[in-house]
């Protein structure tokens, strides 16, 4: 059996990387080809997760860069294809939702090549959001479909997505979490920052909703206004830097510091009293730890997170930062149980289901 990954951002990487190593333990003479279209392409988004999360290095390198969503779906195909041609694969995998996602799936189902997509079903019901429509036309042309939460099962069949290609095996984001977690609390990486565990709120903002327009200085005004009584610390990506740079004043309490690697991004997590994201991967990786999460984002395609009690949709409004630390002191003890099937044993389920296939 000959199996393509295309993975092509930061997380597909982290939802991957635990399927890689299930598949070549189960199906050692398998073959796995690896290609990296290069949507996310500097070193803190994509190089140190292959070092850091033991993914072999890509057999192929697109270099698809950034661009309109046009631009690269269009890259990743013209380039991806002739890859698929010759030899042809029996499987093509994607993960998640970004623009890589649907371009693999495309080009993989013109060929009249099986697809798997990893993290199928999820649905934030905006349409304006490109992520979405990633989801949604992934999953219909898509073979096989890996559902993490029971939700995803309902919006697939309202979908009118048969029931036979539908399978729940869990969240393959969280095999990579539970087979680091030894390594990343034994790192203490608050220490490095002099921050205290459990005393500061870790942000993470990317969508361009919030970061390229007027919304992030609002939302970095906020955050140093709260930072005088809950220290923040929010790893910033260059682009956006540079925008803070000229127009944004920051008091002492609020640190903004380089990108930063998985492992460290993941020791500051789980030790955070508090993180206030835009990212969807993390309202899972806080879910599973049981931090507080607080999303700038009017709605979420994991609102299983939302019913666990650990993640509060704020909309994207950057003045209720401001209720962040009032929010964290009336909120009241939540059971940490994860969700069913979070468990650290998504991706042996998924390499089982591929083996059946072959």
């Amino acid at each position: 059996m000959r199996i393509v990954h295309v993975l092509g951002t930061r997380p597909n990487f982290v939802k991957m990387a635990p399927l890689i190593a299930a598949l070549r333990a189960r199906m050692p003479e398998c073959e796995q080809v690896i290609v990296h279209t290069g949507q996310h392409y500097d070193r803190m988004m994509s190089q140190i997760f292959f070092e850091e999360l033991g993914v072999p290095e890509p057999d192929h390198m697109l270099e698809v860069g950034s661009g309109s969503h046009a631009q690269q779906t269009a890259r990743v195909m013209e380039r991806l294809e002739p890859l698929l041609d010759d030899p042809r694969p029996d499987l093509v995998v994607v993960p998640g939702d970004v623009n890589s996602t649907l371009a693999a799936a495309l080009t993989a189902v013109k060929m009249g090549i099986p697809v798997a997509h990893l993290e199928s079903g999820l649905r934030s019901f905006d349409r304006t959001m490109p992520e979405e429509i990633n989801r949604i036309l992934t999953d219909a042309v898509s073979d096989q479909l890996y559902v993490h939460s029971e939700e995803a099962l309902n919006n697939l069949s309202i979908e009118g997505i048969s029931p036979e290609k539908v399978h729940m095996v869990g969240n393959t984001m969280i095999d990579s979490l539970v087979a680091l977690e030894d390594r990343f609390r034994a790192l203490e990486a608050c220490s490095n920052h002099d921050l205290r565990p459990g005393g500061y709120l870790l942000v993470t903002l990317h969508r361009p909703a919030l970061v390229d327009g007027p919304l992030l200085f609002e939302a970095v005004a906020a955050l140093d206004r709260i930072a005088a009584e809950l220290p923040v610390i929010f790893p910033v990506h260059p682009r956006t830097r540079a925008r803070l740079a000229t127009e944004v004043a920051v008091g002492s309490g609020l640190h903004l510091v380089d990108p930063i690697g998985y492992l460290e991004f993941l020791s500051l997590e789980a030790d955070a009293g508090a993180v206030l994201t835009d990212s969807g991967g993390i309202q899972e990786e806080t879910t599973y730890l049981g931090v507080p999460c607080f999303t700038l984002r009017d709605n979420t395609e994991r609102p299983v997170t939302v019913e666990q009690g650990t993640n509060v949709l704020l909309g994207l409004d950057p003045a209720r930062i401001d209720q962040i630390p009032k929010m964290l002191a009336d909120r009241p003890d939540r059971d940490a149980t994860p969700p069913p099937l979070w468990d650290g044993k998504a991706s042996q389920r998924i390499a089982d289901h591929i083996a059946d296939l072959g």
